[in-house]
């Protein structure tokens, strides 16, 4: 197929492009390589791509209407693995008119363009952030998400609504992925995993929030990828059970569906530092620090409805993942 994957120098953009070039499809990559974290390494990453037969990129804004139209008149893509957004939950707080600005903005302008274009399917990056203030476990695409606690889980609400307005109002087919946690190889310098493990190198402390009392769904990048893959495969079909009277979340009579997209198997905060520490052979030296704002304590998948409908099944443990990521950290950082 010809896929347009944006976001494509990011984190899960680069390595879903790998895999989806490797079993034969074209990709189109875009990306705005800015700079809310180091540029250097989404070029790195872009740079493993560059090379490759079927692959093509264009440096362009998702906020930026003309381009984005430019870049679809010209592909002519079949489907669209939306990963391009604003990141990060507690820059949201700092800086919440970025969030409006990419995630928004630049979400409508996919979704219009998408459905000028006659798309076959649009699959679209949502976060376990849309959770909120829920505390029922395991999260279900099911429950009600009406109370997020910071920006950036707002504006991931807010795309799938705008998702289902376009899959009812134009047939146009979407599926909304709820990501957890994800990390590994490549991963971002804003993410624990990398934090960790820089400070624990250098010799560094390092902030443990909520006094380690934090349970954490951590999801492997080739699991998430692996998961991407088959809801792009498996374009969106209305729910024929659904009932205005009893309305579910996850489903709708559109073309809309929801899934989480986890490792169904929390862990507790301290023992993920736990496996960093054995990997490396050094003991943290650890801030413990209160609840941050935006933050929520825990996070648990329940991802029942992927594995019903795409057999999806998440494969690599905590301590193989980590020592993944460690591995290839020390090999890019050049640390002995």
């Amino acid at each position: 197929m010809k896929i347009l994957v944006t976001g494509a120098a990011g984190f899960i953009g680069s390595r879903l492009s790998e895999k989806l070039l490797a079993r034969g499809d074209e990709v189109i990559g875009i990306d705005n390589l800015n700079d809310y974290y180091d540029v250097s390494l989404k070029e790195a990453r872009l740079a493993r791509l560059m090379p490759q037969a079927g692959f093509s990129f264009e440096k362009l804004d998702v906020a930026d209407q003309g381009a984005v139209d430019g870049v679809f008149a010209k592909a002519q893509p079949e489907r669209v693995m939306h990963l391009a957004a604003q990141a990060g939950v507690r820059y949201s707080i700092e800086n919440p008119r970025a969030y409006i600005e990419s995630n928004i903005v630049g979400f409508t302008n996919i979704l219009e363009a998408c459905r000028h274009n006659e798309l076959e399917h649009l699959v679209y990056a949502s976060s376990s952030s849309v959770y909120g203030a829920n505390t029922n476990m395991p999260f279900s695409v099911h429950d009600n998400v009406d109370h997020p606690v910071s920006m950036y889980a707002a504006t991931k609400k807010a795309n799938e609504l705008m998702a289902h307005s376009y899959s009812h109002l134009y047939r146009l087919p979407t599926t909304g992925l709820r990501f957890f946690t994800v990390y590994g190889p490549w991963g971002r310098p804003d993410m624990s995993l990398f934090l960790f493990t820089k400070n624990i190198l250098e010799g560094k402390p390092i902030d443990v929030f909520n006094f380690g009392n934090h349970r954490r769904d951590f999801t492997y990048v080739d699991d998430i990828v692996e998961g991407i893959i088959r809801c792009v495969d498996e374009v969106a079909t209305p729910s024929t059970q659904w009932s205005g009277d009893q309305p579910d979340p996850g489903t709708s009579l559109a073309p809309y569906r929801l899934y989480n997209i986890g490792n169904n198997s929390p862990v507790e905060l301290m023992d993920f530092i736990g496996a960093i520490e054995k990997c490396l052979g050094i003991e943290a030296k650890k801030n413990m620090l209160p609840l941050q704002l935006g933050d929520v304590p825990d996070t648990y998948a329940d991802v029942q409805a992927l594995v019903d409908d795409l057999d999806y099944q998440p494969a690599t443990s905590i301590e193989d993942g980590v020592a993944n990521f460690i591995a290839w950290y020390k090999d890019y950082y050049k640390v002995k």
